[in-house]
């Protein structure tokens, strides 16, 4: 009889470690897939758009001549729209984060809040898109200008960065801020001096990650009007813009082969950027988690 057992037991622990090597190898296999498409297709954007990455290509305006094009008002028109959205998007995210963690408490409101926030992280990018269109640049009279474009990508970024700064500051244990109501501190005192600092690290990485998707979505912006083609750079939040993915996406709808080449090249300047924000989310990260 103990026999027997010892050879079920046996054949069970054979069976299992079946399964756990074919969901292994399952799994191995997915990431390798997905890593060494990403590698090719890294190595051939870099194989075509280095050599034409120069600082002609950097300090010249978009042309219908492959040799003369840059991306000069694309990358000017990227950088207007971070620094409008940023300030924007974060206070807004931050202020209702810290409403609906430190004073909504339980109530009603607080629920159809969150659950609607919750919703919003999901929709599509080009809903915001038309939300944008009918809103800012219609409804309000922006036209079709870097403000009512900077508007709209807070619109897609704020349910992230909402959520992102609500887990932060709910990772910050109950016992610091029982602390500072033990020496007398005032609940905004307590959020100001105690919470926001212990918080502010996740904060800002949720914040720069949600902006850097800004950056690279092309859709919501094609709905309101940007333009493919810019020969200036924009001079106030009121101007006519381009920006990279669009100008990217121009590129590689062209006939010419060329042109391929300078969209490869579009890619790598993109690319730089969206690495130096997430360095930088990981700087700000490092450096406050030392600090507090």
């Amino acid at each position: 009889m103990s026999m027997i057992r010892h050879n079920g037991n046996i054949k069970d622990i054979e069976k299992r470690r079946k399964k756990n090597m074919f969901y292994f190898s399952l799994f191995l296999f997915a990431t390798l897939f997905g890593v060494i498409t990403l590698a090719v297709l890294l190595v051939d954007v870099f194989i075509k758009g280095i050599p034409w990455l120069d600082w002609q290509f950097l300090n010249s305006f978009p042309s219908r001549f492959p040799e003369r094009a840059g991306i000069k008002s694309a990358f000017y028109g990227t950088l207007w729209m971070l620094g409008l959205t940023a300030p924007i998007a974060f206070i807004l995210g931050v202020g209702t984060a810290l409403y609906l963690n430190e004073y909504a408490g339980d109530t009603k409101l607080k629920q159809i809040l969150q659950i609607n926030i919750n919703n919003l992280a999901g929709v599509p990018s080009i809903v915001y898109g038309l939300l944008g269109l009918g809103v800012f640049v219609r409804g309000f009279a922006l036209g079709r200008s870097l403000i009512a474009g900077s508007l709209t990508m807070v619109l897609l970024i704020l349910p992230i960065i909402v959520v992102a700064s609500q887990e932060a500051l709910k990772s910050v244990p109950s016992s610091q801020r029982n602390a500072s109501y033990a020496l007398g501190a005032t609940k905004w005192q307590t959020i100001r001096r105690v919470v926001i600092p212990a918080a502010l690290p996740n904060i800002l990485t949720g914040t720069i990650l949600a902006l850097s998707r800004a950056i690279g979505e092309t859709a919501p912006l094609i709905m309101i009007g940007a333009l493919t083609f810019v020969a200036f750079v924009p001079g106030s939040p009121m101007d006519s813009f381009t920006v990279l993915p669009i100008q990217i996406f121009n590129w590689t709808s062209r006939p010419q082969e060329d042109f391929q080449y300078i969209a490869a090249a579009g890619i790598i300047v993109l690319l730089v950027v969206l690495l130096s924000m997430n360095g930088l989310a990981i700087y700000l990260r490092n450096k406050y988690q030392n600090k507090y």
